[in-house]
């Protein structure tokens, strides 16, 4: 509708300067917007005070202009000027109703594009050390990064989800150690405990399979344990398989799955570390002080300088960060997205910088990043601190075996990435309108009784005939509810093209929220057949809508509750 509304206005735009009331020269940004209160009408444009300057003309002149020469158009009722020279545009009830007709045909399609087709698309997300089981900001991530690739599918790219594991590194030494300290039946409170060792209760899950021999079977890893406490090598391997393992399960849990597994140790072994060093060098863009290496990363707005090597050979964590994202560009990503903890912002800048020094024509501003913050479990009004197996922190697997995977999935993605979290397990937990994810899964189970119910009545409901009824939708509750419906598919392509799967969220609260009030204010089932059946055309409506919102968030719709 914004389109067809936008041609609209060009052809006006066109025909005032063919009448000399505009100058030929005027470069217009048509710019349309849904309106926020219905007696403004249903969508408004200010391009009569963005002409205004140009024009030399005061902006309601032009606006009076421009909508007495709008061609007639079927889809717009009437127009009206606000304020200083906004145009309100009010859309017929024909045009409302026709989105129900779009709805019912296109099915689980309605609301997708192909606005990123022919372009591969990358989302990185959680990307846990395999040091230990998810905690719930992993759940953040996982909630956040899978729905951006639904998303991202939806809207036609061709997209990869990708989970990159740091296996290498002093934390998965002290794994190991733990492991084997484990092994050799000494516990955290031991003097010979390794410094920075990991104390939760799953050590000791691992080491006794560890003795066992027991046999991982990970994603892209397998592995049989020697049992041999004393050879860290053979205990290092065994740990992270099986911690891979059980994050697997976790991920499997929470209904998500990844395309790809990379490994922070393929970038050593295949030489992509050495010959990113390499490269930077040749470029002019380091030098080297104090015996390390430094990227001259201010000439790419860091606001110092990094160091990449450090004077003992060994390399600091960013430095394999740009190799690993190197590595995506050449797999041919033009869009990639890495989904991280808040904790990961001071990487961005120099990221991207060294993926400038290395002059390979990568667009500034790539990768993007969406960063979440922390999440607070709470329970009884009181701050959830410790799961008894983790012994510091509370695992993704505690929340779903709490309040299961869709209220896990909702509460952890239903905010803004950017914004501090309180997952209210007694929320959760509620079946009351108080919790947002019942709400919703409610009203689609509302309007699969509907239909359940009219059955029993021993009504039948032609859908053809229900859509030459649609002009029965008159009430304001229908209208608005025809309003947001109308609204889904730019939704949808807005949360693609930001990477904000919240707003997919917000917008079925609001939905089911119209929908309920609906609900309880008019009988759908009424006598007449003409009203009967158009109000079942919209309630059939509002379920795919719900369905297809909740699918891009991975969570369920039910059709009882």
């Amino acid at each position: 509708m914004k389109q067809q509304l936008s041609q609209l206005i060009q052809q006006a735009l066109d025909a005032l300067v063919a009448q000399g009331d505009l100058p030929a020269d005027i470069e217009p940004r048509i710019q349309i917007d849904r309106t926020r209160d219905k007696s403004h009408g249903d969508l408004a444009s200010n391009i009569a005070l963005t002409l205004a300057k140009a024009a030399g003309k005061p902006p309601r002149d032009i606006a009076m202009a421009l909508c007495a020469a709008l061609p007639a158009a079927g889809f717009v009722e009437k127009t009206e000027i606000a304020g200083p020279g906004f145009i309100n545009f009010f859309l017929s009830n024909s045009t409302s109703q026709a989105v129900i007709q779009d709805i019912l045909a296109k099915g689980p399609e309605f609301g997708t594009s192909n606005e990123g087709a022919g372009r591969k698309a990358q989302v990185e997300f959680v990307s846990a050390n395999p040091t230990g089981p998810l905690h719930v900001g992993h759940g953040r991530g996982a909630a956040v990064g899978d729905s951006i690739c639904r998303l991202l599918a939806c809207t036609g790219w061709d997209v990869s989800s990708e989970f990159y594991y740091n296996d290498s590194g002093q934390q998965i030494q002290n794994l190991a150690l733990s492991v084997q300290a484990r092994c050799n039946g000494l516990g955290p409170d031991h003097d010979s405990w390794p410094k920075d060792g990991y104390n939760g209760e799953y050590i000791q899950d691992i080491a006794s399979a560890y003795l066992e021999g027991e046999k991982v079977d990970a994603k892209d890893k397998h592995v049989t344990a020697s049992g041999d406490p004393k050879n860290l090598n053979d205990i290092r391997e065994f740990a992270v398989a099986y911690l891979r393992r059980e994050q697997d399960l976790d991920l499997k849990a929470f209904g998500v799955d990844f395309d790809r597994y990379f490994l922070e140790s393929s970038l050593y072994e295949s030489g992509q570390v050495e010959a990113t060093v390499a490269r930077l060098i040749e470029n002019g863009h380091t030098y080297e002080e104090g015996g390390a290496l430094w990227l001259r990363s201010t000439t790419f707005g860091d606001d110092k300088d990094r160091v990449m090597r450090k004077s003992d050979g060994g390399y600091t964590y960013f430095l394999p960060d740009v190799a690993y994202h190197l590595n995506k560009w050449q797999r041919g990503f033009g869009r990639v997205i890495d989904e991280q903890g808040a904790d990961h912002h001071s990487t961005v800048m120099r990221v991207r910088a060294g993926l400038q020094a290395l002059n390979q024509d990568i667009p500034l501003g790539w990768p993007e990043y969406v960063l979440h913050q922390m999440v607070t479990v709470m329970r009884d009004g009181e701050e959830v601190k410790l799961s008894k197996r983790a012994g510091s922190y509370v695992t993704l697997r505690d929340l779903i075996d709490e309040v299961g995977r869709d209220a896990t999935r909702y509460f952890l993605g239903a905010r803004a990435a950017n914004s501090q979290l309180n997952f209210d397990i007694d929320l959760a937990l509620s079946k009351t309108n108080d919790n947002p994810v019942y709400y919703i899964q409610y009203a689609h189970a509302r309007t699969c009784s509907v239909m359940r119910k009219l059955t029993e009545q021993g009504w039948d409901w032609d859908v053809n005939f229900a859509l030459t009824q649609l002009d029965q939708l008159n009430e304001e509750y229908e209208k608005a509810l025809m309003s947001r419906l109308a609204r889904y598919p730019e939704m949808v392509a807005k949360a693609a093209a930001s990477s904000e799967p919240h707003t997919v969220a917000t917008y079925l609260r609001e939905l089911a929220g119209e929908f309920h009030s609906y609900y309880n204010a008019h009988k759908m089932l009424v006598d007449d057949p003409a009203i009967r059946a158009a109000r079942v055309a919209l309630s059939e409506a509002v379920r795919q809508v719900i369905a297809n919102g909740l699918a891009l968030l991975g969570i369920s719709a039910p059709e009882s509750m």
